[in-house]
């Protein structure tokens, strides 16, 4: 008799979808649980049942234990899955599942709080015999301690969250006058991310690699390692790409490597899936740095390189099964590659984006595999992480995986909302990582001026594409009304047309050659000339000639607002032909406004307070991270429009400074 037949999966979005494939794949009923924001997002239409378990906000429903336990009663549901992120790590969790009856998929509730503890799985592994990085991890968290600890250490050093990761409550402290802010800082992050404010601090390993190993093990004694994967290229401690295997790995490290990361599941007798990170030192010296005792966001790469379904194998072990394989049965074959599609912009800052998905087209290419819970229409809101979906690409090398995977990035269609495809295509092309060379540094100092990072110019080309779609659109409309003739075969006027986009604004001629169903048009733009014909445009997609040469492109247009899918990803280009040009605000102006929906977590000035340029004023937080506000100009604060734990909408105006008068004269 099973122990379990309806799971219900304890997540959101990509992760939450991916499960339910596997789970209706082996005929188990499934149950979603959504927040009021969610209610109609992919996982929702998915499942078989769905329960609404509160507000937007992730206290208020994703992280509600006793919410979720009464979702999985009410609807039968005998197992639950947790994904990653949320509930995923979290002991008290998975306590409650057991004492509710409820099969809680993942490991023992002894091995989530012991691992789920940076500080207390680090002295764990020093007693097991795996190697660690020096540092502390003690007890005591008092800055004059963690200061002493500090000096003992030296510099440079990283502060981490104890009971997090993702880059959040972690930081880079590289000399002594640092120390103290930053450690207010970190604590600060991990309190708001983790509800624990413990630190513990580690010497920096410079320019390491990041490889992590897949371990797994059953209620029968079990353990096997899955091979590894290197995480190395990062931003802010944040992985971008993961790769399987790990490029420059050898059998005699996979297996050293493979072996301390069992010795490592094994010390807390570890049930499920479980991954190992290690940072890999130059000279090929690798230190235990945590072990996640869930699935990972990368596991789609192991999935690939080993042709097993790791969801599959979770819940094998939760019905009390042994492992499929023993260890000498498990084989690599063949490359794969990962990246993450976040709604973010990387010319302002990675700063994460909201809006409505207008289009959403994943690439349809062999070898890739696309895992997302986006549908069209729906708001990417600034209430959960920016990820959007993930890319993974298989090939039969390293170098026919990273080829794939950049086209595919290329070719997935996402219109409506800023992503960071641009910066990812981009990256998998740099040479240095096309060489298998880039470690943990790579993005701060080998790829910090790639053009991706500063604003592109919309080119000509698809300047002159745009100024065809409006005409055609145009065109249409005129074609509809009696006794006009926009659709006549005669050569008409030049036309003129302003197209704005981001900060700028350009004119282009368009001189109409032939008129029709597909018309024939010269475009100039400065000292460019286009001739082009729009062989065909349904509101999707258009497929145009230009030059001689015939591409295809999706988009959208509605109004006056055009969203065009080009090279550098979603391009949104307004016609203001005939709209009157009003003034813009520029930059020093005083006005503190938000970068994007998000909840105040600090006021650090009062109206009379004195401020100078560059001063933090107030600290937003949004989508998982927090982001310092900070003063544009020297002045006196005239009002303050915010308080702590206000929910606030992008562009709102949070602080007013008025300027000395020094600076007044000066502009």
């Amino acid at each position: 008799m099973p122990a379990f037949n309806k799971i219900l999966v304890a997540n959101r979005g990509e992760i939450a979808c991916r499960v339910m494939r596997t789970a209706h794949a082996l005929g188990y009923r499934t149950v979603a649980v959504f927040s009021e924001a969610d209610a109609q997002a992919l996982h929702v239409q998915m499942a078989d049942e769905a329960v609404c378990i509160g507000p937007a906000q992730v206290n208020q429903s994703y992280l509600q234990i006793d919410t979720i336990i009464a979702a999985a009663q009410k609807t039968a549901a005998d197992a639950i899955h947790p994904g990653y992120g949320f509930l995923s790590e979290n002991a008290e969790f998975a306590r409650a599942c057991e004492a509710a009856g409820i099969t809680f998929i993942g490991p023992s509730v002894e091995a989530i709080h012991l691992m789920g503890s940076k500080r207390l799985s680090k002295i764990a592994m020093l007693e097991a015999g795996v190697p660690c990085i020096p540092g502390y991890e003690g007890a005591a968290q008092d800055d004059a301690t963690l200061n002493e600890q500090a000096q003992r250490i030296g510099y440079p050093l990283m502060i981490k969250a104890s009971a997090g990761g993702g880059g959040r409550g972690m930081r880079l402290v590289e000399s002594p006058t640092d120390l103290t802010e930053q450690l207010s800082t970190a604590r600060s992050e991990a309190l708001n991310a983790f509800g624990s404010g413990e630190l513990i601090l580690e010497r920096a390993v410079i320019k390491p690699r990041h490889v992590e190993i897949q371990v797994f093990g059953d209620q029968h004694g079990n353990l096997v390692y899955l091979g590894e994967r290197d995480c190395s290229v990062q931003r802010r401690h944040q992985k971008v790409v993961e790769e399987a295997p790990c490029p420059i790995m050898t059998e005699s490290l996979r297996q050293a490597m493979g072996e301390a990361a069992v010795k490592a599941a094994a010390s807390v007798n570890y049930v499920g899936a479980g991954t190992v990170e290690f940072l890999l030192d130059q000279s090929g010296d690798f230190y235990f740095l945590e072990m996640n005792t869930r699935l990972q966001v990368e596991h789609p790469v192991t999935e690939l390189v080993t042709g097993q379904d790791l969801v599959a194998w979770q819940i094998s072990v939760a019905q009390g099964l042994p492992l499929p394989l023993k260890q000498e049965q498990i084989r690599l074959s063949g490359h794969a590659m990962e990246v993450r599609l976040y709604a973010e912009d990387p010319v302002n800052g990675f700063l994460p984006q909201t809006g409505k998905v207008l289009r959403w087209q994943p690439a349809l290419l062999e070898g890739v595999r696309i895992d997302h819970g986006l549908r069209e229409g729906q708001l990417v809101s600034p209430f959960y992480d920016p990820m959007l979906a993930k890319i993974i690409a298989y090939g039969a090398t390293r170098e026919e995986a990273r080829r794939k995977l950049a086209r595919a990035v290329e070719d997935c269609v996402l219109l409506g909302v800023k992503a960071n495809q641009r910066f990812l295509a981009n990256l998998l092309k740099h040479p240095q990582f096309a060489a298998g060379n880039a470690t943990t540094a790579f993005v701060s100092e080998d790829f910090s001026d790639d053009p991706s990072l500063s604003a592109a110019a919309i080119s000509s080309k698809e300047l002159a594409l745009a100024a065809a779609l409006f005409y055609q659109d145009s065109a249409m409309g005129r074609a509809h009304q009696p006794g006009l003739s926009g659709w006549s075969n005669a050569a008409s006027p030049a036309l003129n047309y302003q197209l704005d986009s981001s900060d700028d604004s350009v004119q282009l001629t368009v001189h109409i050659v032939q008129a029709g169903e597909q018309p024939k048009l010269r475009v100039n733009h400065g000292v460019h000339c286009f001739e082009l014909q729009l062989l065909s445009a349904d509101g999707l997609d258009c497929s145009v000639e230009i030059d001689g040469v015939r591409q295809r492109y999706a988009y959208q247009l509605t109004g006056t607002t055009l969203h065009l899918f080009g090279h550098n990803g979603s391009l949104k280009i307004h016609n203001a032909t005939h709209t009157t040009i009003g003034s813009t605000e520029t930059a020093g102006n005083g006005l503190v406004k938000a970068p994007m929906d998000g909840a105040i977590v600090a006021v650090l000035v009062e109206p009379g307070s004195h401020v100078t340029k560059g001063q933090l004023l107030v600290v937003l937080e949004a989508m998982k991270m927090e982001h310092p506000l900070k003063a544009s100009i020297d002045g006196v604060i005239s009002r303050v429009q915010v308080n702590q734990g206000e929910q606030v909408k992008n562009r709102q105006l949070l602080v007013e400074i008025q300027a000395n008068d020094a600076d007044v004269l000066a502009s």
